[in-house]
């Protein structure tokens, strides 16, 4: 965490390197966001009365909670919190709080020592929210440790760049963005649900701030989220040449929004299909639907978390409904249950598996519970009677995993046909995000692609996608991560057979040109990314300055 130094020290160290996590540029004074305590001697009651002070901590926590959804508009706020709400309600969270209790402990005491997150060092492997590193179960720990001590988070002025380690997401979205700042972290990460929000706002943000000693509380600064600095008492030229780049860059961000209504067309005017991504139906509120060409990726993992047990058949297909007639008539892609890895499904995922990352995930989780995933195809099936409907595969490694999804689907038919039930027909399509599909793409027998960029550059450049430290290494434009892409690309446009991408790559501008030279002509990106993601499409093929 920043230390906060003299004036000498400011002289000698002005410019901090950091990762742009969301761009834009901000001036403002710093604000240092020191973690608060969440440990206190606090001397334990009777066990009954510390389970009532638990019980009303919590309940404070989801009305909090529940105040910032009703009051946050964008799709992506919503689903990070209904995500938070959900690991309060969680009883294998609160099951061993309730035992410490128990055993004599402060529900402080008991709190803080069970809800220990990545702070702990020697964690039992079976309980996965002592051992995740989870900015969401942080965030929701650091919350309720605040109401058990009584203690309210600081203020910081309006304007003002937040220098922190790390910030959650309730805590982000407690501030108020409106009158400008920014935000610059020692730590964090450009893939973390925070930086999500940053740029859904527009509030430009750097991660991984180098260094930290000499940032100074209430000094002014400029947070330079273009070039990757965050500069302390700049001069008065330095300032003026930052404002007028401020200016500009507010322009650019105005005629970028004016692409989103139109479609998605180069330069030389060819047209580029662009979905969006979404991971459930309340991320289409305040969507209008004409301003992209279809849902590319639907992450129906949203069913599954946090309910105890699989959801059935009729909430499954209620959930599909209600985004396939808002697509009206446009396609929609849905991603079969992608658990295991960072999304562990209680009931369906193995315990204590050594990594999960490389274990029971995606489709063979799904395989591995054939009558449930048989439910989910049912649904499936039946929405598709309502508009068109792709189903999508995860974590593809075999072409036996194909054929055995496709004989379940034919079982599912016959069943549905058999009681007169009304379905409709669904293409199958795979997701390349492992190097062994796309090293051998023309073995599967899949009626379309989606290259899931994300994973297919963790497994290629054995980098964790949640690694802070090696993030310079998880590079999208790795000629290793190019050529699988390229080699996938090439047997569609062979073979006929549609191939997109849907992974955070589409939605970088950075990395768009590249993707069309290799022939791709169909994305899948964040809702926010849609404008800038159409404008970048409409420079390619047009002549540099």
């Amino acid at each position: 965490m920043p230390k906060i130094g003299g004036r000498a020290a400011r002289a000698a160290e002005r410019h901090w390197r950091g990762v742009v996590a969301s761009e834009g540029l901000a001036a403002g004074t710093v604000f240092l966001l020191t973690p608060q305590e969440r440990t206190a001697d606090v001397a334990a009651t009777t066990p009954h009365k510390e389970r009532r002070r638990l019980k009303r901590a919590m309940e404070a926590a989801r009305r909090d909670i529940a105040r910032l959804i009703a009051k946050t508009p964008e799709p992506e706020s919503a689903h990070i919190l209904d995500i938070q709400l959900r690991i309060l309600e969680d009883k294998t969270l609160i099951g061993p709080v309730h035992a410490a209790i128990a055993a004599g402990a402060s529900a402080a005491q008991a709190w803080n020592a069970t809800v220990a997150v990545d702070d702990a060092v020697d964690a039992p492997a079976d309980a996965p929210y002592l051992t995740a590193r989870d900015s969401d179960t942080r965030d929701v720990r650091d919350r309720v440790a605040r109401l058990l001590l009584g203690r309210r988070p600081a203020v910081p002025p309006l304007g003002a760049i937040l220098v922190a380690e790390d910030i959650g997401p309730t805590r982000f979205l407690e501030i108020d963005w409106s009158h400008g700042g920014g935000l610059a972290l020692t730590g964090g990460s450009r893939s973390s649900h925070v930086a999500m929000l940053a740029r859904a706002k527009g509030v430009p943000m750097l991660v991984g701030l180098a260094g930290g000693a000499g940032l100074v509380d209430g000094a002014p600064a400029l947070l330079d989220a273009e070039r990757g600095e965050l500069v302390l008492d700049a001069p008065a030229a330095e300032r003026a040449a930052f404002e007028r780049r401020a200016i500009a860059f507010s322009e650019r961000t105005g005629q970028v929004a004016l692409y989103l209504p139109g479609p998605a067309v180069t330069a030389e005017g060819e047209r580029v299909w662009v979905g969006i991504n979404v991971a459930g139906p309340t991320d289409l509120d305040g969507l209008e639907p004409s301003h992209c060409d279809g849902v590319g990726l639907v992450r129906t993992e949203f069913l599954f978390q946090g309910a105890g047990r699989p959801p059935n058949e009729r909430r499954q297909f209620e959930a599909y409904e209600r985004i396939i007639q808002w697509a009206a008539g446009r396609p929609v892609t849905f991603r079969t249950l992608d658990g295991g890895g960072d999304k562990p499904i209680a009931g369906l995922s193995p315990e204590n598996e050594p990594d999960p990352f490389l274990g029971w995930r995606g489709v063979r989780l799904s395989l591995r519970h054939p009558a449930v995933f048989r439910v989910q195809l049912r649904a499936l099936l039946r929405a598709a009677a309502l508009g068109p409907v792709r189903v999508m595969l995860p974590m593809v490694t075999s072409p036996d995993e194909v054929a055995a999804v496709r004989d379940l689907l034919d079982k599912v038919r016959r069943d549905l046909k058999t009681h007169r039930i009304g379905f409709g027909k669904v293409a199958l399509g795979i997701m390349v995000e492992v190097p062994a599909a796309a090293l051998a793409i023309e073995d599967f027998d899949a009626d379309f692609y989606s290259i899931g960029s994300n994973d297919l550059i963790q497994y290629t450049l054995a980098v964790s996608r949640g690694a802070r430290d090696l993030e310079a290494l998880a590079r999208p434009d790795h000629p290793a991560v190019l050529g699988l892409i390229e080699r996938v690309v090439a047997h569609g446009l062979k073979t006929g057979c549609e191939v997109g991408l849907c992974g955070d790559m589409g939605g970088d501008p950075r990395y768009l040109d590249r993707l069309f030279d290799l022939g791709l002509r169909s994305l899948s990106v964040a809702p926010a990314a849609l404008a800038r993601v159409k404008a970048a499409i409409a420079r390619i093929g047009r002549p540099q300055p």
